[in-house]
């Protein structure tokens, strides 16, 4: 991993505004899809890809490379644009989601896309594919890491605690997991559906390494991971409190925004906002 300078932090700044305003571009593209979750996961995403990983996208297949499994399939529009900007395949089939016969389903199918390591859908179960990376890299004595990201609703699910409580027992300090802890879910807020907290507590009882951080802050995410790689007897996990919707004011911290697309006049005004947020972001570096 590179250093992270100051120079470097206005370049993933700026890259996930721009990831943002692909979002939008696609989403209304599609006419379906999520909105709320992948602009508010662009920070991660564009850290991961552009900075974190270790990866190469003209050699998805390489087998040494850092794996990302995305558990909570449903923000794939952030996973994708995030691929196409990285080189994996060309950012003009990007308006080519959730239509026929596209390789941008409205779900990642692994084997469809480059840079996709996981088929996901059904939630609950990304951990658990997780894992079973992280088992064989230990088996196989290599050093690349797997990162899973999950949302927190889907801590609803029985099956995803499991799986933290076989990461943790099987101490497997080559996992980090990163939960999305945007306090939302179809339905409504975590807090009210499912409260969730303690939720690190829970954690910390079935032995993980817990980090809280502000999910939008690129500096502060990239420290986690170093310190995530500096654990040695347990796996690591990020809890990224983040906006849904970061960047649109009127989505953000709106639960109506997990499912929903926005409309033509909703995207102009989106994009309106994300243009005045990308030239901000530019003059504070200067």
């Amino acid at each position: 991993m590179s250093e992270l300078h100051d120079k470097k932090i206005e370049y993933l700044e700026v890259t996930a505004n721009r990831i943002r305003e692909l979002i939008i571009d696609t989403l209304l593209e599609a006419g379906s899809g999520h909105s709320a979750g992948p602009l508010g996961m662009a920070d991660i995403f564009t850290a991961l890809y552009f900075h974190v990983l270790n990866h190469n996208p003209k050699k998805p297949q390489w087998l040494d490379r850092d794996r990302v499994v995305l558990s909570n399939g449903h923000i794939c529009p952030v996973q994708y644009v995030t691929l196409a900007l990285a080189g994996y395949f060309p950012v003009e089939e990007l308006k080519t989601l959730r239509k026929l016969n596209t390789r941008l389903q409205g779900h990642p199918h692994r084997g469809a896309l480059p840079g996709v390591e996981t088929t996901s859908g059904p939630l609950g179960s990304g951990l658990s594919q997780a894992i079973g990376m992280a088992l064989a890299a230990k088996l196989d004595k290599k050093k690349y890491r797997i990162y899973c990201i999950a949302s927190d609703g889907e801590h609803d699910e029985g099956n995803f605690w499991e799986a933290v409580m076989f990461a943790g027992k099987n101490k497997l300090n080559n996992l980090t997991l990163i939960v999305d802890r945007n306090n939302i879910q179809i339905d409504g807020y975590t807090e009210d559906i499912m409260p969730l907290e303690p939720f690190r507590e829970k954690y910390e009882a079935f032995r993980w390494n817990v980090l809280t951080i502000d999910g939008h802050n690129i500096r502060d995410f990239v420290d986690a991971i170093n310190e995530a790689k500096a654990i040695y007897e347990k796996p690591t996990v990020v809890i990224a409190h983040t906006i849904p919707g970061k960047g649109v004011s009127f989505m953000e911290g709106d639960y109506v925004w997990h499912g929903k697309p926005p409309n033509k006049e909703e995207a102009k005004k989106a994009l309106s906002e994300l243009r005045t947020l990308g030239r901000r972001i530019e003059s504070e570096h200067q």
